[in-house]
């Protein structure tokens, strides 16, 4: 038996067991919210699994475990299940419920990519949370494709990461799918309008949700909202939005903060300002911003 510790107000209780000021538990209480019961949620092995310690989940609806590489195939499964329940008419379209993949940035970039895209080229009706927290957080902080150039991990610990992000927004979007959207959990309106479009489409859909992390990224937990409101005011989250073959910006900064002050907060970045600054690393950094902002205009 499963038994939900939900809020009163239907969304995930305050006692989860999860880090202080994670930004991904923020996205995924506005997600529960607006969804509510009617719901699947595919976790993948990540973050968010201990959630759930059996026989308990924080979900008001149903929950599902899967290995990090096939929550999309496990989607798959529950869509079909319920597809043939309607079919036979065991299942009203009021009963119905949404298949709802949740990963963290590890699954979503990586070890699941190719499941993902394999189940948008079948057109699978689902809605896919990205916690993307920019590194593989539940087992020590290593990097993952979604790490940012110099970020300090548990296995890049010198230098940084020498790669750069992977832009999964564009790989979801080269797919053609229903919806792709970035979001971020200290832009609550913006984030709530992309949930509830999302929620009123059909095929597959991405939330992609940057997930400032305390204790990867090396920062008080008091500062998660701060930092996240910095990452869409320097430019080096876009808030952006692609529906119906076309991408559109949903929030961009006018005057751009320098990416330094988003940088200097976060301990894995701290390198780059011990003993003094590295200048000619940081201009990089904000060179790549100013680049992706200039090709936005043009």
């Amino acid at each position: 038996m499963n038994e939900s510790v939900l809020s009163e107000h239907g969304c995930l209780a305050p006692g989860t067991p999860i880090c202080a000021g994670c930004g991904g538990l923020q996205a995924l209480q506005q997600l529960t919210r607006i969804l509510g019961e009617r719901t699947v949620v595919v976790n993948a092995a990540g973050c968010m699994t201990l959630l759930a310690i059996y026989p308990f989940t924080p979900f008001a609806g149903c929950w599902l475990y899967t290995a990090m590489a096939c929550a999309p195939a496990g989607a798959q499964g529950v869509r079909d299940a319920l597809d043939i329940r309607r079919s036979k008419g065991q299942l009203t379209v009021e009963e119905d419920l949404e298949a709802v993949v949740l990963t963290g940035d590890g699954s979503a970039y990586g070890m699941g990519l190719s499941a993902t895209s394999a189940a948008i080229d079948r057109g699978l009706d689902f809605l896919y949370l990205c916690y993307d927290n920019e590194g593989y957080g539940n087992t020590g902080h290593q990097y993952s494709p979604a790490t940012p150039r110099a970020a300090h991990t548990a296995t890049s610990r010198v230098a940084g990461y020498a790669g750069s992000k992977k832009d999964l927004f564009a790989i979801w979007a080269a797919h053609r799918p229903s919806y792709v959207a970035t979001a971020i959990a200290a832009e609550p309106q913006d984030l709530t309008r992309k949930v509830k479009k999302a929620a009123a489409l059909n095929g597959p859909r991405l939330l992609l949700v940057l997930a400032p992390c305390p204790t990867g990224w090396g920062f008080d937990p008091a500062l998660t909202v701060k930092i996240g409101k910095l990452a869409v005011e320097t430019g080096i989250w876009p808030l952006k939005e692609y529906v119906d073959g076309r991408v559109v910006h949903t929030k961009i900064p006018r005057e751009r903060k320098p990416l330094v002050d988003y940088l200097r907060l976060q301990g894995r970045f701290a390198h780059l300002f011990r003993p003094q600054p590295d200048e000619q690393r940081l201009g990089e950094l904000q060179q790549a911003v100013d680049d992706y902002w200039q090709q936005v205009a043009e």
